[in-house]
């Protein structure tokens, strides 16, 4: 089940706190326990080395950065990601975009009475592909078109959630390692809706089970986050079985705590960049009624440690 979170406690971009800028865009840190806006910039056109490392630095200092306003081609979107790294194919394939597999659509529209895209995607906390052997560095959403009421994400910051984390359980937890598995709700989320396909012998394959750390080292800022999800980790490595369930659902009970989480509410053309290795995030939800679009690239991280 879905840790339940109430929207009123949560932190939303209402008010900035103090921007830092130059003539050509300005970074605006919002008041909440993460993330930050970018306004003034236009991905369509060349981006310099010197605006690309103001970037890169707010992601890492942000963990979430909002691109403001950006009219975009998928390619543009691929090529921008690409600058961060090599980028991760989906293994659901059946919901890429046609002619560049580089980018999942997420989606809750139907045509011909098929799914375009990943309709449920989200639906339980989790860190992208944290499943696989390489885990996502970042994943980046692009809004192509909103629904008028709901479609909001939350974010919630693994940094605060390791330090914030009561010392017994820090002593409990601090090199254990936890099994992650793309099929661990997958069953589950095929019973709720029709966008869970079955998946072939081949994608199985591709999503077979790994274990990772329970406390990771942010291999670019030397922070430490706790990274284990509900919708992927299925049992910590060496426990009784009993043992390892309890300690879980305290873990992600307490990184869901109102105090570490930002809710993101999309504007039109928002390109929203993620760091997967400080966050764990969650789709609201919209009405079935209102069609959204999303088109989501994904780049490889490091080996966890």
């Amino acid at each position: 089940m879905t840790i339940g979170i109430h929207p009123a406690s949560i932190s939303r971009a209402t008010a900035p706190a103090a921007a830092t800028g130059s003539a050509r865009f300005e970074i605006r840190p919002f008041d909440a326990p993460l993330g930050a806006e970018i306004v003034g910039l236009d991905l369509a056109e060349p981006l310099s080395a010197e605006d690309f490392a103001r970037i890169h630095r707010a992601h890492l200092d942000y963990h979430v950065v909002v691109l403001r306003d950006q009219r975009i081609t998928p390619a543009q979107q691929i090529a921008f990601s690409r600058r961060f790294g090599p980028l991760q194919i989906h293994v659901l394939h059946q919901f890429q975009l046609a002619n560049h597999p580089e980018i999942l659509i997420v989606s809750n529209v139907l045509k011909d009475g098929k799914p375009i895209g990943l309709g449920d995607a989200g639906h339980f906390w989790h860190s992208d592909l944290s499943y696989k052997e390489k885990p996502s560095l970042g994943s980046l959403l692009h809004a192509r078109e909103l629904p008028a009421e709901g479609g909001d994400t939350l974010f919630a910051n693994m940094h605060l959630a390791w330090e914030t984390l009561p010392a017994h359980l820090k002593a409990k937890v601090d090199g254990l390692k936890a099994e992650h598995t793309y099929l661990a709700k997958y069953a589950e989320l095929q019973q709720r809706s029709p966008w869970r396909p079955n998946l072939t012998p081949e994608q199985i394959a591709q999503v077979a089970p790994v274990l990772q750390p329970v406390v990771r080292t942010h291999p670019e800022t030397g922070r430490r986050a706790l990274f284990v999800s509900e919708h992927f980790t299925t049992r910590i490595a060496g426990l009784p079985e009993d043992e390892s369930r309890d300690l879980l659902a305290q873990l992600f009970a307490h990184s869901v705590k109102p105090e570490h989480i930002y809710r993101h509410a999309w504007q039109e053309h928002d390109l929203v960049f993620w760091d997967n290795r400080s966050l764990l995030h969650l789709a609201a939800g919209c009405p079935q009624a209102m069609r959204r679009v999303m088109y989501r690239t994904t780049i490889e991280g490091d080996l966890p440690v």
